[in-house]
């Protein structure tokens, strides 16, 4: 609780930067150019520095699809300059900032391509002669039914090789271990580009199964990788109490929804999970945290909490969850997303929300750009996010409409609240990410929303009691036993709900499907939520 209340006070002031005139370099520079009033230069601020996060977005999208030559951005840099030198007393120099911050943007990218060029061991790659090298386990082992996958950092470099080897032996966290073989470039195949998923996480080498060797077990620890270490250990022994506790299917769901791990899910179980749209409650993807996480809200709020109490547990139970499953780099991606997005939704309106959103975006972007394009997990978590706080408040304002024509409702809170929440907070995340996962898994569940709006409300207390069996069978068989009867039963539950829908009508098959669809859809969406809203304003006006 007290880590979770030291999140919410950063993410606050980050927020309050944004959101008040303490943007003083943005707010400055308003009052002073443009002559405008304390409260217009905080909007306009605000505004501002949500123009120059799209723009540096958009900097980066644009060179993941067009190659810009450097003649070109000396151009643009060089119209964004005197942009802003012509125009320094009027609003038109915020045009020259946004191009500078597009300029930016595909500089940024153009630096990440720059490193796998410069990459030493890719250097190597697809070379006839073996190679060998000494590399130490960088994260937990990938263990899979008949094989195990290792980033391993090699030593004297800032390179990293995924290694395919034998399930056997095991090797851990933080092990030196000597491999010889082919280093190879990972392949692009027809229906997915393992090269680019790979390049978001600065792998450029592969190597299957080489001949190993255990150089050493002798951890040295620092001040993150001995904690990391231990937490990987204890995530180990969950896993073993599951496979106690529960046999397959159960175990393997169970698995999935509370350690983020569906490696060794057998084909059927995987086939249907993505036929009922249900995939993404056992993996950790931006869009499950994110829905869990507002739905957790929406359950505290309804027992009666106080919106900054719930507000606090929502935020524990984040990374409560991100620190059992391991802390993996998509997971901590998708915490830091759903924190913000609670944050903001607790510190400030609709459209500064968004804004946030966005900010933090831009920021994990710097950080690694390659993420915008090659990481279905960032898209999937940024889109959940800007659906929920763009359309959940539509679909509400629909609800409270239908309600109040059957109820005499004045309080802001309508009866069945919580279900309603559940209701708008699945189908507004829905609805954004529907094209992405389309166009990439070339299909789309037709039964999602429904099969959705049955299972989620119960996701969070099969983690509760498969937590509680989990941990209490470490020490206990007994005690382990008797949490798992109620997990036991949800999983049930969650079984049949994904036998029943599990249908061959339930997919839509969707082949060659252009992006250009995809931003047509998009434009189409946001048209109709600016329609909606600037309709709902004029309706309050007219009362």
């Amino acid at each position: 609780m007290l880590f979770s209340k030291f999140l919410a006070k950063k993410f606050a002031i980050i927020f309050r930067l944004m959101t008040s005139i303490n943007l003083k370099i943005l707010s400055n520079f308003h009052s002073r150019i443009f002559k405008i009033s304390p409260k217009e230069t905080s909007q306009t601020a605000s505004k501002a520095l949500f123009y120059f996060c799209i723009s540096f977005i958009l900097g980066i999208l644009l060179e993941s699809f067009i190659k810009i030559p450097t003649i070109f951005l000396w151009g643009f840099l060089f119209a964004s300059v005197v942009c802003i030198a012509y125009f320094y007393k009027k609003k038109f120099a915020i045009i020259g900032f946004c191009v500078l911050f597009l300029v930016l943007g595909i500089t940024r990218f153009q630096i990440s391509e720059f490193r796998f060029v410069q990459d030493e061991v890719s250097k190597l790659n697809d070379s006839p002669e073996k190679i060998t090298l000494i590399g130490q386990v960088m994260n937990e082992p990938d263990i899979r039914d008949n094989f195990q996958k290792l980033k391993l950092k090699i030593e004297n470099t800032k390179s990293v090789v995924l290694v395919t080897v034998n399930r056997y032996p095991e090797y851990s966290y933080l092990d030196k271990v000597k491999i010889t073989g082919k280093l190879k470039t990972p392949e692009v195949f027809d229906d997915f580009n393992y090269q680019e998923y790979l390049l978001k996480d600065g792998i450029y080498s592969v190597m299957d199964f080489p001949k190993t060797e255990l150089v050493s077990n002798d951890h040295y620890h620092n001040v993150f990788s001995y904690p990391y270490e231990k937490i990987l250990q204890f995530k180990a022994k969950l896993k073993d109490s599951i496979l106690i506790n529960f046999a397959p299917p159960h175990s393997v769901i169970l698995e999935g929804i509370m350690l983020g791990s569906d490696k060794n899910m057998a084909k059927d179980v995987r086939e249907k999970l993505n036929g009922t749209g249900l995939s993404h409650l056992t993996a950790v993807s931006g869009s499950n945290v994110l829905i869990l996480s507002s739905i957790m809200m929406a359950f505290l709020l309804a027992l009666g909490f106080w919106r900054g109490q719930a507000f606090y547990f929502s935020l524990a139970f984040i990374w409560l969850y991100i620190i059992i499953v391991g802390f993996p780099a998509s997971g901590i991606r998708a915490a830091i997303m759903a924190t913000v997005f609670l944050s903001a939704q607790k510190f400030g309106r609709q459209n500064a929300s968004g804004r946030v959103i966005v900010l933090a975006a831009a920021i994990m972007l710097l950080q690694n750009p390659l993420l915008l394009t090659y990481d279905i997990g960032f898209q999937l978590s940024f889109l959940a996010a800007m659906g929920i706080i763009h359309i959940k408040p539509i679909i509400d304002t629909f609800f409270r409409i239908i309600i109040q024509k059957f109820h005499d409702i004045k309080e802001h809170r309508v009866p069945g609240q919580f279900w309603l929440d559940i209701v708008s907070i699945t189908i507004s995340a829905q609805v954004v990410t529907a094209p992405i996962i389309a166009y990439n898994f070339k299909n789309i569940s037709l039964v999602a929303p429904v099969t959705n709006l049955l299972v989620i409300p119960v996701v969070d207390w099969i983690m509760v009691f498969g937590f509680l069996s989990a941990l209490l069978g470490i020490f206990s068989s007994v005690l382990g036993f008797i949490f798992s009867l109620p997990a036991w039963l949800l999983l049930s539950y969650f079984l049949k709900i994904m036998d029943i829908f599990y249908q061959p009508w339930a997919v839509w098959s969707i082949q060659n499907i252009s992006w250009i669809w995809v931003v047509v859809y998009y434009a189409v969406v946001i048209i109709l939520i600016w329609f909606l809203n600037k309709y709902q304003k004029l309706k309050s006006l007219s009362y």
